[in-house]
């Protein structure tokens, strides 16, 4: 069973990068309020930028701010023509409708892939890049090599605008058997699927046993469980009740897509700007 390292795939990712042109226009980050999780994720990113020289800039929000007033600030800053890319930073404070909010970044400065103009151009098929929760799966297939056309089933668990929908959509078309299972629904069914993708964001409630033998498994989960602890989706711990042998891969938590994410985003970001 292989243990993939999200790290070494990113970073792989980064060393492309670094040999391309440097991108003069800068990416914009804008963190609405003081969420904890929201801070360390922008963080990284910004590690992720300083190892690139991408000229990074974290504009912080008022979490009271109208989804109105939001884009009343973001404006000046995205239409600027030195900005190269815009990261709305999710989750935003309940109250405020996302979409609406990010609805104001142009598909040309989205390397998220959020807005509804973006998704539209990806859902039919004329975006020229992928959202970065698509690209980390291809990314771990490639490194893996398995081709999508070698896969049977697939079947994509959390159907978020964030994991699962864009995810889902990347597969229509590509194999012969794509399930879009979100939680409460049956899982029994995951026992007869080739990869299971999850991002329902509930720690641990995947076990081992519920998939099929040699099945892959890539966990977007991002939580802690009853112990403080990171822990994704799957439940690692599981494998040892059914043997290391049992799945033919698995991501962990930490260390697993996480990494990955935010190297497809900054790929994004360069091909936006001329790669």
């Amino acid at each position: 069973m292989i243990k993939i390292d999200g790290k070494k795939i990113s970073q792989e990712i980064l060393d492309k990068l670094k040999n391309e042109p440097k991108i003069k226009k800068f990416m914009a980050v804008f963190l609405v309020g003081s969420d904890l999780a929201s801070e360390n994720f922008v963080k990284k990113k910004e590690s992720i930028a300083k190892e690139l020289g991408v000229d990074f800039r974290v504009y912080r929000l008022d979490e009271k701010l109208t989804g109105d007033k939001l884009k009343e600030k973001m404006r000046p800053i995205i239409s600027s023509k030195l900005c190269g890319g815009v990261v709305l930073q999710l989750p935003l404070p309940s109250g405020v409708n996302s979409s609406y909010v990010l609805n104001s970044i142009p598909p040309e400065k989205d390397p998220d892939v959020l807005s509804e103009r973006s998704l539209g151009s990806f859902y039919n098929h004329r975006s020229k890049i992928v959202p970065p929760s698509a690209g980390t799966v291809e990314s771990i297939l490639v490194n893996l090599d398995i081709s999508v056309s070698s896969l049977k089933s697939v079947a994509v668990v959390g159907q978020g605008t964030l994991i699962g929908k864009p995810i889902t959509n990347w597969f229509l078309g590509k194999i012969p058997k794509i399930i879009a299972l979100d939680k409460g629904d049956d899982f029994s069914i995951l026992k007869e699927v080739d990869l299971v993708i999850l991002g329902t964001g509930q720690s641990g409630l995947f076990k081992a046993q519920m998939f099929k033998e040699g099945a892959g498994v890539i966990d977007f989960g991002y939580g802690k469980n009853i112990e403080g602890k990171l822990m994704g989706d799957f439940d690692g711990k599981s494998i040892a009740f059914v043997g290391d042998d049992y799945l033919d891969f698995y991501t962990p938590t930490p260390g697993g897509t996480g990494p990955i994410l935010i190297a497809r985003l900054f790929e994004n970001f360069y091909q936006l700007n001329g790669k």
